[in-house]
């Protein structure tokens, strides 16, 4: 046992993190943002915030000296902890010998999301450094991030921002924009004393908790938030003299929407700016009179109908997929909208749709690439699904294509993307079908093998940046 085994046993206490601190030949790191929470019931009422179930897997932003990732550890739950300060991580890696446990010795800001997928529900939980909060919370409650929940310490000034009310000081970009997708909730405000060093501000500990789709209005969010960010971008303004472009309609809105024309930005509440946007930019998740080719069990097309009544009545009618990958070898996947009528928030191939009136499936899949992601590439025919129930009704013809973006997710089809390695894709797939379109389990195997490297690091497994000076410690991707 090496000289920190005994610290290892119990919950830190202030004095056993100043021995740790001591013995690890360091100090807290302002540059860093570094403050220990030494109050071990508070530690244990934040992770509760969590609500842990088997199968979880829980992402630890800053774990410092795990004060919280000691009672995250379960049999059930897998950890992800993601540590800049390589001291810090050094004692992580001792003080947690676990094959549950990776830990990431790297900037969070850095972490790639993409490594969160295929292990479970993922929950997020951490003492953001008060100096980078702002950023960390955009990225890892973006539409990238698989998230659920997040339980976070801030500043506490930081945390009456994002749960401010219309009309209140604090109510500004960042608490409309934050509460478009997510319940925000300032559960705790936490005196200075529970931390050391102590911090010259209060903090608080704030949930997010992600919102059922269903009760979130459709809207191109790419317009509502340079809208929402241009309307408090000087607070004294009104909103008319900070978006001059509806200076000819300002009239009409304003009465459509039962607002003063003298309106400024922090007296429109969430609703009335998602109702905003849809008034100067109305768009629709999907045409329900949008018309499809019907075809016969040949595939010989018989007349048109509506989407509607095609797919309340399981017409038989055609589709593409197209799967594209890059160089690497990754594969790009879509995220599809939660508005979609079918498979909504499921990934599903890198674009797809219907064949439109008079299209070859070669035509559709060239536009929907275009449609969808906002390329042109060229496209070669990998394979063709008969039109099944498990189709759902549809002739499918499946086409490759090779490009490296960057791409163009349309407002209200793609909720977003990324490219995946084959063999991560193949995993998530095998563990949590329910997170794909069922159409796409079907595509998939056109594409051949997966490539790349799938080794497994046994024990507590650390990716880094840069090689991890500890004994056990393997370097990883």
């Amino acid at each position: 046992m090496n000289d920190w085994g005994i610290l290892y046993a119990k919950s830190m206490t202030l004095t056993e993190i100043q021995r740790a601190l001591t013995t690890l030949d360091t100090k807290p790191r302002q540059s860093l943002g570094q403050n220990f929470l030494h109050d071990q019931n508070l530690a244990r009422w934040i992770v509760a915030r969590l609500g842990l179930h088997a199968g979880d897997h829980v992402v630890e932003i800053g774990p410092g000296l795990g004060a919280l990732t000691e009672h995250l550890l379960s049999e059930d739950i897998t950890v992800t902890l993601i540590e800049k300060d390589r001291s810090m991580v050094a004692w992580l890696a001792e003080r947690f010998r676990d094959s549950r446990v990776e830990l990431f010795h790297m900037d969070a800001l850095d972490f790639d999301l993409r490594n969160l997928y295929g292990k479970g529900p993922v929950k997020i939980i951490g003492n953001l450094p008060y100096y980078v909060s702002t950023p960390l919370i955009a990225k890892f409650a973006s539409a990238l991030s698989p998230a659920s929940i997040l339980v976070l310490t801030l500043q506490h000034e930081v945390a009456a921002r994002l749960h401010a009310q219309p009309g209140t000081k604090d109510f500004g970009a960042m608490s409309v924009c934050s509460s478009r997708r997510w319940n925000v909730r300032y559960v705790k405000k936490l005196p200075a004393s529970v931390f050391f060093p102590q911090p010259k501000v209060s903090s608080a500990v704030v949930v997010f908790e992600r919102k059922a789709a269903e009760t979130i209005p459709p809207c191109d969010e790419i317009v509502f938030e340079s809208l929402v960010r241009r309307g408090f971008s000087e607070r004294r303004k009104q909103l008319r003299n900070l978006l001059p472009e509806f200076k000819e309609r300002w009239s009409s809105l304003c009465a459509d929407l039962g607002l003063s024309e003298t309106v400024r930005a922090e007296e429109l509440s969430l609703a009335t700016w998602e109702k905003f946007t849809r008034s100067v930019n109305p768009v629709e998740a999907q045409r329900a009179e949008e018309m499809f080719d019907i075809v016969d069990e040949n595939d010989s097309v018989l007349g048109l109908r509506p989407r509607k009544e095609v797919h309340v009545n399981n017409l038989r009618h055609r589709a593409v997929h197209i799967l594209i990958t890059n160089e690497k070898g990754e594969l790009f996947l879509q995220k599809r909208s939660i508005w979609k009528d079918r498979n909504p928030a499921c990934w599903d191939s890198s674009a797809a749709g219907h064949v439109d009136t008079g299209e070859t499936y070669e035509e559709a899949a060239r536009r929907e690439l275009g449609e969808e992601i906002g390329i042109d590439c060229p496209v070669t025919k990998i394979g063709r699904l008969p039109c099944s129930p498990e189709t759902g009704c549809e002739f499918i013809e499946v086409f490759q294509g090779r490009h490296e973006g960057p791409f163009r997710l349309a407002s209200l089809e793609v909720e977003t993307g990324a490219f995946f390695p084959r063999e991560q894709v193949l995993a998530w797939l095998q563990r949590s079908p329910a997170d794909f379109s069922p159409v796409f389990a079907q595509c998939l195997p056109f594409l051949g093998g997966a490539r790349g490297d799938s080794s497994r690091l046994s024990g507590t497994q650390i990716s880094a940046c840069a090689p991890v000076p500890v004994s056990q410690a393997k370097s990883g991707a």
